[in-house]
């Protein structure tokens, strides 16, 4: 009996040895899963135990190489519905036990399959659990995967992914905007117009403002606070999306403006980072970053302790014990990730302002965030009336 195509191509492709390169010089060998080829980016790992659909084709993880800590992968296959963009923005992807099968009533195709057709050059059969506890301790760092025609002998694998660029000073959110503006239609009765700046924004993200009453306007990552304006907004969103905060000082300008007429605003992720700098805080690179749905944070207007998803390498300098002073009015740190103590929320007492370092639209992920939508509205309510 002739085995299934989506098993047929697994198993060839096991036959064909694969290198996963650090820049510190530790080499993990495996074989190839996806592509065969080479690609280089920065090594992270993800906590997720599902929702991998929508990881690889979330824009935040632009140059980044993604090792899956969860054992098996690939379970569910792959379909047309989950993306939360019209590709695969991972650089690699690095898994342990991809599965043979699909087993779910609506794949389409197997992620091996889906990866292969993208382009996307992975790696299997590795020890993650080793990989991730050697990124917790050296630090988030640039790699390569090789494998077929690319692999050579270490000393010049290890060269070329020392050649890489760096993430921090990478200015990326231009990388995977929209080229164009778009508009997302109210879900019913229409009650809210918001521009929302388009730095890698996932699909749902819109969806659920949509599903509030709310008409929103993506607008590229290099649109002008004249352009943000003239949709004649109720409030202004900026999205997730990948690269060093330091550099997008453009969306930082227009960010201020948005607070100087004291329109209301919502930022999530990058976002969150673009608010910290407006108001005139720094910004860092964390050792190895969160990357998964199963972060806790509490929120500290409430207490309430949330299960998140998050996917951030850099993170806010704010105090955590005093309200700040700032060019814009006091703002304090709304949520802290219990971890680590990272800065995980802003919010402004004198601006009609917040903004969250995680993911509230839930794809994948926990629904624990979903009331940050609904605070936004509130917000919007709150300057009409």
């Amino acid at each position: 009996m002739t085995a299934p195509a989506s098993i047929t191509t697994t198993r060839r492709r096991e036959r064909t040895p694969a290198a996963y390169v650090l820049e510190d010089g530790r080499i993990f060998r495996g074989q190839a899963y996806g592509a065969v080829g080479e690609t280089f980016g920065e090594a992270v790992f993800n906590t997720g135990m599902t929702g991998y659909q929508e990881t690889l084709t979330d824009p935040s993880y632009h140059r980044q190489i993604v090792a899956m800590t969860a054992p098996q992968i690939g379970n569910t296959g792959v379909n047309d519905e989950d993306p939360e963009s019209s590709r695969i923005w991972v650089a690699g992807y690095v898994v342990r036990d991809p599965s043979r099968i699909s087993s779910n009533w609506r794949a389409t195709r197997s992620l091996d399959e889906e990866l292969q057709a993208q382009g996307i050059v992975g790696i299997s059969g590795i020890d993650t659990r080793a990989l991730t506890r050697h990124l917790r301790e050296a630090g988030a760092m640039r790699a390569g995967i090789f494998s077929g025609a690319a692999l050579a002998d270490d000393a010049t694998m290890l060269e070329r992914v020392r050649q890489a660029p760096q993430m921090e000073g990478a200015d990326l959110c231009g990388e995977v905007a929209t080229d164009a503006a778009y508009v997302v239609p109210a879900i019913g009765e229409k009650r809210f117009t918001v521009a929302a700046l388009d730095l890698g924004i996932k699909g749902m993200t819109p969806h659920r403002m949509a599903e509030r009453g709310i008409e929103v306007h993506v607008l590229p990552a290099n649109a002008t606070a004249e352009d943000v304006y003239a949709v004649n907004p109720d409030g202004v969103f900026f999205s997730n999306g990948p690269g060093d905060p330091a550099t997008a000082d453009g969306q930082v300008a227009v960010l201020r403006e948005v607070l100087g007429r004291r329109t209301p605003f919502f930022g999530i992720c990058f976002g969150n980072q673009l608010l910290g700098r407006a108001l005139g805080f720094g910004t860092y690179k964390l050792k190895y970053g969160h990357r998964g749905i199963n972060q806790p944070v509490q929120d500290r207007t409430t207490g309430k302790v949330e299960v998140t998803a998050h996917n951030h390498g850099f993170a806010v300098d704010a105090p955590l014990d005093r309200v700040s002073e700032t060019p814009f009015g006091r703002v304090e740190v709304s949520h802290v990730c219990l971890n680590d103590d990272v800065v995980e929320g802003l919010q402004c007492l004198d601006q009609p302002a917040f903004s969250v370092q995680y993911h509230p639209e839930a794809a994948a992920g926990p629904h624990d965030a979903a009331y940050l939508f609904d605070r936004f509205v509130s917000l919007l309510e709150g300057q009409r009336a």
